[in-house]
């Protein structure tokens, strides 16, 4: 069971690394406040804007960066249908009434 296993992490690793291989990879400098700016086009692939959140992990020496989830789906659309509308004609819209 232990040299399935072996045998498993060692195939494992080999997928990572040919997967590295035909990534892309950009350079970015870490100032001395620790800040690293994305490269632009990186975050225009990955629809980054100011405000997101990232989540950090470190996963066999590489560091992961992944978007942080919203917290309450409720927050992502408050206030989307502005001030000038509504709401309750809104929704009798939404209902079929007039």
């Amino acid at each position: 069971m232990i040299g399935l296993v072996r045998r498993l992490k060692m195939l494992q690793n080999w997928f990572i690394l040919s997967d590295m291989r035909s990534m892309k990879f950009m350079k970015a400098r870490i100032a001395e406040r620790g800040q690293v700016t994305i490269p632009k086009q990186l975050r225009k692939m990955l629809g980054l804007k100011p405000g997101t959140v990232l989540e950090f992990a470190e996963e066999q020496g590489r560091l992961i960066a992944v978007k942080s989830g919203a917290a309450d789906p409720v927050s992502e659309v408050y206030g989307c249908l502005g001030r000038k509308i509504d709401t309750d004609a809104v929704i009798a819209e939404l209902r079929g009434r007039q």
